[in-house]
């Protein structure tokens, strides 16, 4: 990746790092796994400063990102960021926990610095925002170190019928760190690998349907998928308006509730985040109850949840789940089940809507460019080049996907597209999750993350996932259609899933703590590749 090799040099200037005032024998966190509340602290007491954090994470980077392609590019400007941030620290100043705190986007979301916002296109390298896209500028003011671009699945999915989870012509083939050659999931896949092995903190990734919660439980980290609306889209690269949403993605429950307090919020320039009903936002963080589970109604949707033989270590772990929270105070409502899960299998609803809304909404992103080097404004222009361009890898990946959306005739003004959206509504709602949670008085549903996301997708509804467990040792390999990477292997991370109607992030949030605090599957499941930077390699 020519991108992240101009970088490569940042990490020869490690070795003259130092801290001063370090104090001797004392333990400083793992990168694998510390949290926020471990590294703030460690930040407070002057341990280390947030320079050495860049400093290790690029390292860390260095020595994996060759096999595992997770991140695109790392910010030049990271350690001059991170410094003047530690001056703020020694002057007093603190922008909150997430002080100094290095932490990765998807390569989606757009920084008006020297990095690029490709989707891992070639055609929209070099290109020029005016501003950061609304999350990013959230981040930088809660005192977050943007450490670079985490790679992506092309345009997030949206792209071809025959491509692979993970593989972007700008950034190459995502792996995920449990099995060698093992598929990372999508799109989100570098920003699930990212925090997986503590190559930063977290990372916010996207989702329109299960690319932050699939990512999320096949990289063994925890996904908050939030209500569309509840964090701006402003100046990220678009699929769809009615679906597209950002979250977080984090080794821990409680992290990545830090960081969606930081990017949630109302904008002026998304108008769906006008929805938003509270009037100060909830305290996610505060959210994380152990006790959280005592007293909820969670419903199993047991129609909506895949049974084949291959399904049978994920039902074993996920029926185990629902005693730990019936033993944690919840009741468990069992077969609450969707009433047009069988039109939703059959529909095609979803898809008019999101090919109706992404010939619109890559358009309004286009025109915000304030420089587009190769002059694509339109999805047929994006196509054309694509299509020409060698190292998109036409046509050994197609573009069927856009074929389809160019073809469909009309966009999401049409009363078709608005036929479909209304379909979409019924079946997540009174047929689908909304329906349920009515139905039989529930606070929640759990399901395998496998079976979470789209019922909540179609209806714009908030999903969390939670490491659940791992394949057993002997799981057959098997492959992706493509014959590019391993899908299932011994080792391989899976999740679980809370959802529940729209806005309910703060009772979701507590519900996933709560479980993931009883059972600490995380630290259980582990990669079988690690960088070996610490902090105290970069101490001097």
């Amino acid at each position: 990746m020519v991108a992240f090799a101009l970088f490569r040099g940042l990490v020869a200037s490690l070795a003259v790092v130092s801290v001063t005032a370090h104090p001797k024998n004392v333990t400083l966190p793992l990168l694998l796994d510390a949290t926020l509340d471990e590294l703030a602290a460690g930040l407070r007491k002057g341990l280390f400063t947030s320079v050495d954090l860049v400093d290790a994470y690029i390292a860390r980077i260095e020595e994996v990102n060759p096999i595992l392609n997770a991140v695109t590019e790392i910010n030049p400007d990271a350690r001059d960021i991170a410094k003047e941030l530690d001056e703020e620290r020694k002057c007093g100043r603190s922008r909150g926990p997430l002080h100094g705190i290095p932490i990765m986007i998807k390569n989606n979301i757009a920084t008006a610095d020297k990095m690029n916002n490709t989707a891992g296109s070639y055609a929209l390298l070099g290109a020029k925002v005016p501003r950061d896209a609304t999350v990013a500028a959230k981040l930088r003011k809660a005192g977050v170190v943007i450490l670079g671009k985490a790679n992506l699945s092309q345009w997030a999915n949206f792209r071809s019928a025959n491509s692979s989870n993970g593989w972007s012509a700008h950034g190459e083939q995502v792996y995920a760190a449990y099995y060698p050659g093992l598929d990372p999931s999508g799109s989100s896949s570098g920003s699930g690998v990212v925090p997986s092995i503590g190559l930063a903190l977290a990372a916010l990734g996207t989702e329109t349907d299960g690319s932050i919660v699939s990512p999320a439980q096949a990289n063994n980290v925890v996904g908050i998928k939030p209500t569309v609306g509840l964090t701006s889209r402003s100046l990220v690269i678009p699929i769809s308006e009615h679906q597209d949403t950002v979250g977080p993605m984090a080794r821990t429950v409680k992290d990545a509730a830090y960081i969606l307090q930081a990017i949630a919020g109302r904008d002026a320039n998304d108008n769906y985040t006008s929805a938003i009903p509270f009037r100060k936002l909830p305290n996610y963080v505060k959210a994380c109850r152990k006790n959280a589970l005592k007293g909820k109604r969670i419903g199993v949707p047991r129609n909506s949840i895949s049974n084949t033989p291959a399904d049978a270590p994920v039902l074993a772990a996920f029926n185990a789940a629902l005693e730990i929270m019936e033993e944690a105070g919840a009741t468990i409502v069992e077969n609450t089940n969707y009433t047009a899960w069988e039109q939703r299998l059959n529909s095609s609803a979803e898809t008019i809507v999101l090919y109706a809304d992404f010939v619109v909404n890559l358009k309004q992103y286009l025109d915000q460019l304030t420089y587009n080097p190769n002059n694509v404004t339109t999805l047929a222009e994006v196509r054309a080049f694509t299509q020409n361009f060698t190292l998109e890898e036409y046509p050994s990946r197609d573009t069927l996907i856009w074929d389809e959306a160019l073809e469909l005739g009309f966009n999401n003004t049409s009363p078709e597209a608005w036929a479909a959206y209304q379909e979409n509504q019924f079946i997540g709602g009174e047929g689908g999750i909304l329906g349920a949670l009515e139905r039989y008085s529930l606070d929640a549903v759990v399901v395998p993350t496998n079976d979470a996301a789209g019922i909540s997708a179609i209806i714009g509804g908030p999903v969390i996932t939670v490491p659940l467990g791992a394949y057993p040792e002997d799981t057959p390999v098997t492959t992706n259609r493509r014959g590019n990477l391993n899908a299932t292997a011994p080792g391989v991370p899976f999740g679980i899933s809370f959802a529940g109607k729209l806005w309910s992030e703060e009772m979701l949030v507590g519900l996933a703590y709560a479980f993931e605090q009883r059972t600490k599957v995380r630290e259980k499941v582990k990669p079988y590749i690690l960088p070996t930077t610490e902090l105290v390699d970069v101490l001097g």
